[in-house]
């Protein structure tokens, strides 16, 4: 039970921080994309990272 407790809990915080992107992403393309190849770890986290950053991300 206290393991199973700590598994959850750890799943949710990578999932919170997005530390688990990577590996959703994964799952998705072997799902919905089979015929194409994934992108490579690298390359998906700066394509992440630059539509996260890019434009205005304010309010006012």
């Amino acid at each position: 039970m206290r393991n199973n407790l700590f598994t959850r809990a750890w799943q949710t915080l990578r999932r919170l921080t997005g530390d688990d992107a990577y590996d959703r992403y994964l799952a998705h393309h072997a799902e919905h994309h089979p015929d194409t190849p994934p992108l490579p770890r690298e390359e998906f986290f700066k394509q992440w990272q630059d539509d996260k950053w890019k434009g205005v991300k304010r309010c006012c």
